[in-house]
């Protein structure tokens, strides 16, 4: 796919929005529906591509952790639009009695969206839906590290949905992203590495392209005294395993206090024993390419030559996988400690008083999610205040990305814009303001030549 043809593609799709305007609740119903559609009948061709893109992720992950929440949004979204769509009444100040204010959502015109490799259906169907709902056409480009499900969709997607609605396209040699990045889209939603998204950014903004930047981070997770610690330990391993911690918002290290280290790595232990024969246990996904496993091989390594001691939580080998790691003693020059890891790596972290897990967090960049383990509302009030995220989820991880009535998304180098449900819905339309006069108006009594009663009225408006 050139450049050339890419500008081409936009622009037939720019024609169409303005020779047929905003599709009616009854099209974007129609959209929505045809999109779920596909998922239900093509489900077993979904989980298999994805299967082979990633060299083993077992069935199951991919229908809780990509098929589900896509589905579970479409519904969302259908069962809400109508109620979306309807124009929000807004309070019209004393000044301006008898006129009315109103804000009415409208689509912004063909979207872009930039789909990462690591939950490559979730990540296209989320925005997409949440485009669609408010109306636009879209353009979806896929990761070069997904080339079967990539394959699928643009085999699929036309069945469903016209050319006219959605178009999808492959990354055969990952070439096409910067492309894309500078097309003058409506609006560009990008999901990604902070790096990346930079680039993204630089793009678009010599069009002046809107964006949305879904980016990355260390995301924390702090442990209290209070919290049981094998409770802790089983749902940040939970979170943690999912998808071999190719997740965005994966729990990157843990900040607990000393007394609770050796507790945790034992709680750690069993839970893996529990769940997981080996490395090559069919429920543990592999890592996406050679590439994405050196660097985790690398990460560790440079960890140990600094002093850090490992502990490998699940047993054996298998090719294309990295066995879960803990790591303690890690120093903070690591580089494990500086960059976001998105694998099985997770170093620990000891601090004496809540305030030191504080400050370490407050000297990394801020990260798209924040775990706090507690049950006292008063430390994690704490907590929220004191350490800024794109979302926090108490007493669990991940979980906070599934919830359609919260918006997701990062804040400062984690990312930029909401989308999700209703905060996808505006995220991609244009709310538009609408101030209506009425027959009369007492503005005219603010008309010059300016007389006693507009003087009186003017020191009115003004006074304190």
């Amino acid at each position: 796919m050139s450049v050339v043809e890419l500008q081409q593609d936009l622009s037939q799709l720019k024609q169409l929005v303005l020779v047929h305007g905003a599709p009616s609740l009854q099209q974007r119903k129609y959209h929505l529906q045809q999109l779920l559609t596909l998922l239900l009948e093509n489900q077993q061709d979904i989980i298999d591509a994805i299967a082979s893109d990633f060299g083993q992720r077992c069935a199951e992950e991919t229908q809780v952790l990509e098929l589900f929440p896509a589905i579970a949004g479409i519904r969302y979204a259908q069962k809400h639009l109508k109620s979306w769509l309807k124009p929000q009444r807004r309070a019209t100040s004393i000044w301006f009695a008898g006129a009315s204010n109103r804000v009415v959502a409208k689509p912004l015109g063909v979207v872009g969206v930039i789909v990462p490799w690591n939950y490559p259906l979730y990540l296209a169907f989320g925005p997409l839906t949440d485009a669609l709902a408010a109306g636009n056409r879209v353009m979806l480009k896929m990761s070069e590290l997904s080339p079967a499900l990539s394959r699928l969709l643009i085999r699929l997607m036309p069945l469903y949905l016209a050319e006219e609605v959605v178009r999808v396209y492959a990354d055969e040699v990952g070439q096409l992203g910067a492309s894309f990045s500078a097309l003058a889209f409506d609006h560009l939603l990008f999901t990604g590495s902070t790096a990346t998204g930079r680039k993204v950014m630089q793009a678009a903004a010599a069009q002046l392209t809107p964006l949305t930047l879904e980016l990355g981070g260390k995301s924390p997770v702090i442990i209290t005294d209070d919290f049981p610690i094998e409770l802790a330990a089983e749902r940040i391993m939970m979170g943690k395993l999912f998808n071999a911690g190719q997740t965005c918002v994966a729990p990157d290290y843990v900040l607990l206090p000393s007394s609770r280290r050796q507790a945790f790595v034992d709680a750690c232990i069993r839970y893996c024993q529990k769940h997981y024969q080996s490395v090559a246990d069919e429920a543990f996904s592999s890592i996406i390419s050679e590439r994405f496993l050196a660097r985790l091989n690398w990460l560790n390594e440079q960890a140990l030559e600094l002093g850090a001691e490992e502990c490998k939580l699940i047993a054996g080998d298998s090719a294309g996988k990295f066995a879960l790691r803990l790591l303690l003693n890690v120093p903070r020059e690591a580089e494990v400690m500086q960059q976001e890891i998105f694998g099985p790596l997770l170093p620990i972290v000891e601090y004496q008083q809540l305030d030191d897990a504080v400050a370490y967090v407050q000297q990394h960049s801020h990260p798209l999610a924040l775990y706090i383990f507690s049950y006292q509302r008063a430390i994690q009030q704490q907590l929220i205040q004191q350490i800024s995220a794109g979302g926090v989820c108490i007493n669990d991880v991940l979980l906070h990305v599934a919830q359609h009535e919260l918006p997701f998304g990062g804040v400062g180098s984690s990312g930029m814009g909401h989308y999700h449900g209703y905060d996808g819905f505006v995220q991609f339309s244009k709310m538009l303001p609408v101030f209506s006069q009425s027959r009369f108006s007492a503005l005219k009594l603010l008309r010059p030549p300016y007389n006693k009663l507009s003087k009186r009225l003017i020191k009115i408006m003004l006074r304190g």
